[in-house]
């Protein structure tokens, strides 16, 4: 027996080696997240008042049950309510060692990120103007953008947005606002993939409009090599995801955002991919939560999304 496990060592080990070498390369996979907490304010700002102490204890077990790698962030309050919130959730057991946040023109509320890995470039659009009937606006909540490392040889860029709301305003009509800032983004979107066409890019957020507006039909960009890619989180319901006509999206449940005054639910936080990400996204960790009372955190859903760590 001794002799015979010395004869095939060497012709097993050579074996071995070369399953290792044709078997295919199986990469670890994260998640990335985008969440409205609306109004997560420590203090007054504003009209805006302080996020009662069980909305911002549901919005920790909303992020909890969520899990995301990378998280942004949309209406969040000052620097301090953030660093609030990443304490509460250590103290939970989830750690976000690394973190952002986007002061753009609007005073009361801002663009956050939460982070496990590390963020190596920051670039934040806090001045980005654009003219609307000769007059000059200001993009109000800004553009966060990071580039982060998930491991040694991967890496993407995030671009986070929270478009003009639906509430009128006095000095423009509100969709034209909506589009004109949604044009802007598309512009460093261009800017971005015109420099390297394979970047990994994921432009997520608020965009309160839906999949068939002006704003997000500006974002996402049409056919070209450098259009966008809807992942479309939805439930895990159980749903077929029935299709009644092939240029139908399926009808399972994907809203995000629920308008009291309309009494309406409509899918308007968006997770949108560069061609060079959608090859790394997987379909199987894609969806929205859904947690029984998740409306005391908040009047949005969060959704997300899966990749593999390795490019394609």
């Amino acid at each position: 027996m001794t002799r015979f496990s010395r004869s095939v060592r060497p012709g097993l080990l050579l074996g071995l080696l070369l399953l290792a070498a044709i078997a295919p390369t199986h990469a670890a996979t994260f998640t990335i997240a985008t969440y409205n907490v609306e109004n997560y304010l420590d203090a007054p700002a504003g009209t805006r008042p302080v996020k009662p102490p069980e909305s911002r204890a549901k919005v920790r077990q909303v992020i909890r049950a969520l899990g995301a790698d990378v998280l942004a962030l949309e209406e969040m309050g000052a620097a301090s309510a953030l660093q609030e919130l990443r304490a509460a959730l250590k103290a939970d057991g989830l750690d976000y060692p690394h973190w952002e946040h986007v002061l753009g023109p609007d005073p009361d509320i801002h663009l956050a990120l939460l982070s496990r890995f590390p963020i190596v470039a920051r670039r934040a659009h806090t001045n980005e103007a654009y003219l609307l009937a000769g007059r000059r606006f200001l993009v109000k909540r800004g553009f966060l953008e990071v580039d982060i490392q998930v491991t040694p040889q991967y890496q993407f860029t995030l671009l986070a947005a929270h478009l003009k709301s639906k509430r009128p305003v006095p000095e423009a009509d509100e969709a034209d606002l909506r589009e004109e800032e949604a044009k802007r983004l598309r512009e460093l979107i261009d800017e971005k993939l015109r420099a390297k066409p394979d970047r990994n890019l994921a432009v997520v957020g608020d965009f309160n409009d839906t999949r068939d507006s002006r704003a997000l039909k500006a974002v996402i960009g049409g056919r070209g090599k450098f259009s966008l890619f809807d992942t479309r989180p939805a439930e895990r319901n159980g749903d077929s995801a029935f299709r009644p006509k092939v240029y139908y999206a399926p009808r399972n449940i994907t809203w995000t955002y629920f308008y009291g005054k309309e009494d309406t639910y409509s899918r308007i936080d968006f997770i949108l991919l560069s061609q060079g990400m959608v090859k790394e996204w997987k379909a199987d960790l894609t969806s929205i939560l859904t947690l029984p009372d998740w409306g005391i955190a908040s009047d949005h859903r969060p959704i997300i999304a899966g990749f593999e760590a390795l490019d394609r």
